[in-house]
């Protein structure tokens, strides 16, 4: 049966409460003339996490300036009542594809890209040896990553050219009472507050004109209070396809000078921290030593060379740097979900246009995938707009002949989530979870007593914690 016969509102399950998702549902409830007529439709935004907005609450560094207007911007969606958050709902383990397909016409899968992208050479399963996602995950209080953090290291490595890395190194560097403006969970704090390092390197296989990362995060560096940033003459070279970008790029051209500039004008300070950012260098190995087997020593890199086309080659030139700890920052990579097929050389699930594909290449009726999982994680957050704009276009284009869902009735989902024990989260919970944690925030800075602190918030960790305060239990 067609949902052109139901008489009802078209039912859609979105899985993933992140930028991706939450784009996607309001799209989809803004398109009402489609086809030729009114239609109305009932939207489930589901998360594996008790509170919303994905990526924006665990990808992105506490200090960055842009993470309040992009989670006032979701939240005015969320807000509006006409999209129910159901989080703390574990695709493939609380509910199944079968059961999504019974309780709604279609369903788009917005799970994003969480976990680090492979960097195969050797020596990276040392002790010491981290993935830039999963540092990530912790110091912004992912409530499935352990408390602590091993921060002994003095000399510090990051591997990758692009915002993550950036984010990381900063994160790194950085004073630890110079964050507690931010909504930095009190364990990360004191992680931080205790971290004996002294420079940090940032290391890009490439030139400074060919660099991932954007001016703004750029700049961040340069706001980091007692700590220096330390280049290198030799790192600088510009070959024809690099100034024709900097020529046609604005972007570029305003990296380059940023990074030019500091080159040229800025002095060392003294600073008791460092922030080195090295170019041309490929990694190729991290090693340990005989005082430290097991552990990180030091990681050695091939010095590469521009081609004259914006890519690299080695030089047979290698140089070790002694580090105690490395942090690749390569990328994220999305990760295989129950019963939906999986490209694993891309990490994203096989679609066309955000319509999921079988494994002869035909579309699998009712479902659809946005944002990175579509796509892989490249770009910037508003480019999931795009994405979510493509997908809804496919997804109302096949409205007239979806499979209707065996039982469409909104408290249907509801009493399964019940009846199998789900301790489910709301849009209502996730707003008492955060008046905690502005009390939190406030709490802080009234006992300190320090009336030039402003903190905002104390985000807080633990699973079954949040689980409590949004249930009101």
């Amino acid at each position: 049966m067609s949902t052109s016969a139901a008489g009802r509102p078209l039912r859609v399950a979105i899985i993933g409460a992140g930028p991706a998702g939450v784009y996607a549902a309001d799209i989809l409830t803004k398109s009402h003339q489609v086809q030729g007529g009114d239609f109305e439709v009932s939207i489930d935004l589901f998360d594996q996490y008790p509170a919303p907005y994905g990526l924006i609450r665990y990808g992105v560094a506490p200090d960055h300036p842009r993470i309040k207007g992009i989670v006032n911007a979701l939240h005015k969606v969320l807000d509006r009542g006409d999209i129910r958050f159901l989080g703390n709902v574990n695709y493939g383990r609380d509910l199944t594809l079968s059961d999504f397909r019974r309780f709604y016409d279609a369903v788009i899968f917005a799970t994003g890209a969480v976990r680090d992208a492979d960097l195969n050479i050797p020596g990276i399963d040392l002790e010491g040896s981290f993935g830039g996602a999963d540092f990530v995950s912790w110091y912004d209080g992912h409530p499935d990553v352990s408390r602590d953090w091993p921060l002994d290291a003095r000399e510090i490595a990051v591997i990758g050219n692009g915002n993550v890395a950036l984010d990381v190194a900063r994160m790194l560097s950085k004073h630890a009472d110079d964050l507690l403006t931010t909504e930095i969970p009190d364990n990360v704090y004191d992680g931080l507050r205790r971290s004996p390092v002294t420079d940090v390197h940032v290391f890009g296989r490439r030139g400074p004109a060919q660099v991932k990362f954007t001016p703004l995060e750029l700049r961040e560096l340069s706001h980091s209070r007692d700590v220096d940033i330390v280049l290198y003459p030799e790192d600088f070279d510009f070959d024809e396809a690099s100034e024709k970008q900097i020529a046609t790029n604005n972007q570029t051209k305003t990296m380059v000078k940023t990074l030019t500039n500091w080159l040229v004008e800025d002095e060392p300070t003294g600073a008791s921290r460092r922030l080195h950012l090295h170019f041309l260098h490929t990694p190729v190995e991290i090693y340990d030593s005989p005082e430290t087997p097991g552990r990180v020593a030091g990681i050695r890199f091939e010095r590469t060379e521009l081609t004259g086309e914006g890519t690299v080659r080695g030089t047979g030139s290698f140089i070790d740097y002694p580090v105690q700890a490395v942090y690749r920052a390569v990328g994220y990579f999305g990760s295989e979900l129950p019963e939906v097929g999986f490209d694993s050389r891309r990490g994203v699930i096989p679609n066309e246009g955000g319509r999921v594909i079988d494994q002869e290449g035909n579309p699998v009726p009712g479902i659809y995938a946005t944002g990175w999982i579509k796509r892989g994680p490249v770009g910037l957050i508003g480019h999931t707009k795009g994405d979510a704009l493509e997908t809804i276009g496919f997804l109302l284009e096949d409205r007239l002949n979806l499979p209707a869902a065996e039982d469409p009735s909104e408290d249907a989902i509801i009493k399964l989530l019940e009846s199998r024990g789900v301790q489910y989260t709301t849009w209502e919970g996730w707003l008492r979870l955060d008046a905690h944690e502005l009390k939190l925030g406030a709490n802080f800075v009234n006992e300190t007593g320090n009336g030039d602190l402003v903190r905002e918030r104390v985000k807080l960790v633990p699973r079954e914690d949040m689980i409590a305060i949004s249930r009101g239990e």
